[in-house]
């Protein structure tokens, strides 16, 4: 309802939603060709993801390999990848928030956004 009682102008309406698509989708894009960094170790161990969460590269320092200890490794390769993809989420939110909430709420829904 339109203050005043009138109708609200569904072709007007119709043309809002199909810009904030297009918006959003834009914004999706960007995210995927967008990559954030995660890092464990004190820098030895570095994941770069995209802003949508795909694992891009992974740097090892040598002197993070110690063939006696592969699981501290694993654990260092672990949160790495976890400390990129909660950047990825950051990037996300920052990115798509302001346009979910165009669409009539926090996102909740939306496919890819985790919010």
């Amino acid at each position: 309802m339109i203050p005043g009682g009138g109708q609200p102008n569904m072709q007007q309406l119709l043309q809002q939603a199909q810009k904030m698509q297009e918006d959003l989708a834009r914004a999706q894009e960007e995210l995927a060709q967008t990559e954030v960094d995660g890092q464990a170790g004190g820098g030895l161990v570095r994941a770069t993801v995209t802003g949508s969460g795909e694992l891009r590269a992974l740097k090892i320092d040598p002197k993070a390999v110690d063939p006696e200890d592969t699981e501290t490794l694993a654990d260092l390769v672990v949160a790495a990848v976890q400390a990129a993809n909660e950047n990825a989420q950051t990037l996300q939110q920052q990115k798509l928030g302001p346009l979910a909430q165009g669409l009539g709420g926090g996102g909740a829904g939306i496919p890819g956004l985790p919010f």
